[in-house]
């Protein structure tokens, strides 16, 4: 326990000697999970957003004006057998009519030439999906079935929200993994300094026994040091400006689909500080590892 005292008393002088380049070090690990906690905040809306869609993903078959109770029955019973079918409804010309014209909401006047006894609109069945996947499975077990007139879906625009979400967390990871690159090249080059300034020190202790973790250790807490401090900065940047982005958008647009700033808080806190003490150990034992031979 005395060792591990003096190792962190001299981990703290060195951080004081070389005050530049630890404060750079410092800034580039935080600003290196900012970047990431953005990033993250960013995906993990998306993919509240997509789930949401994915929940709501429909599949409308039109049925002919025409179609008997027997083709239409049958319709029904294709339906049920599809895979990743959730829920079959049947909607009237008249419903969807009714529905339509809400949706206008002050715009319905345009339907002013249309009634229920002029309804262009056909009857249908909406099919409510477990996956998006599965509308395909849907338009082709109603290909060619008799009665039905057309079958319409989402899946194209849910398709392209997915892979939306997809690039954008892929170009977090990416960035991210530069930027942890850019911590580690400036956290070894502060311990770097360090290792050279004390060289004789080194040498001496080497001469008198001194194992290598012995000499290792200060050197380790140092980068850990650097790392942790960044996280915590991070966290308290991240959190405290995304508390502002949130009350502004849920006053303005009124909207609950966002990550709260408590759950932020709460996931961020732990992993920012273990990912800074993670990056500051490794560029530590990068630079001892180039840099002595010990």
């Amino acid at each position: 326990m005395q060792k591990f005292k003096m190792f962190i008393i001299d981990a703290l002088k060195s951080l004081k000697r070389n005050k530049t380049i630890t404060f750079a070090s410092i800034i580039t690990v935080a600003a290196t999970l900012f970047i990431f906690g953005v990033f993250l905040i960013v995906a993990q809306t998306i993919n509240m957003g997509v789930e949401s869609v994915e929940s709501k993903v429909e599949i409308k078959a039109y049925l002919i004006d025409e179609i008997t109770t027997q083709e239409q029955s049958n319709i029904e019973t294709i339906l049920q057998g599809v895979e990743g079918v959730k829920e079959i409804t049947y909607e009237s010309k008249e419903e969807a009519f009714d529905k339509f014209k809400e949706r206008l909401g002050e715009d319905n006047a345009i339907l002013a030439g249309f009634s229920e006894d002029r309804n262009p609109l056909p009857n249908s069945f909406v099919v409510s999906l477990e996956e998006p996947e599965a509308a395909m499975r849907v338009e082709e077990a109603l290909s060619g079935v008799r009665g039905v007139e057309d079958v319409g879906n989402e899946r194209e625009t849910v398709e392209r929200i997915i892979g939306l979400a997809k690039i954008i967390r892929t170009m977090g990871v990416v960035i991210f993994i530069i930027l942890v690159l850019v911590s580690l090249f400036l956290i070894s080059n502060t311990i770097k300094l360090t290792v050279y300034s004390r060289r004789r020190e080194i040498g001496i202790m080497k001469f008198v026994g001194a194992t290598d973790w012995f000499i290792r250790w200060p050197f380790l807490i140092e980068g850990m040091i650097m790392g942790l401090i960044g996280g915590i900065i991070a966290v308290g940047v991240v959190f405290f400006a995304y508390q502002l982005v949130y009350a502004d958008i849920t006053q303005s647009l009124f909207y609950a689909g966002l990550v709260k700033p408590s759950e932020v808080l709460n996931s961020f806190s732990w992993q920012f500080g273990l990912t800074g003490l993670v990056i500051g150990a490794l560029g530590s034992f990068i630079a001892l590892k180039r840099f002595l031979d010990v």
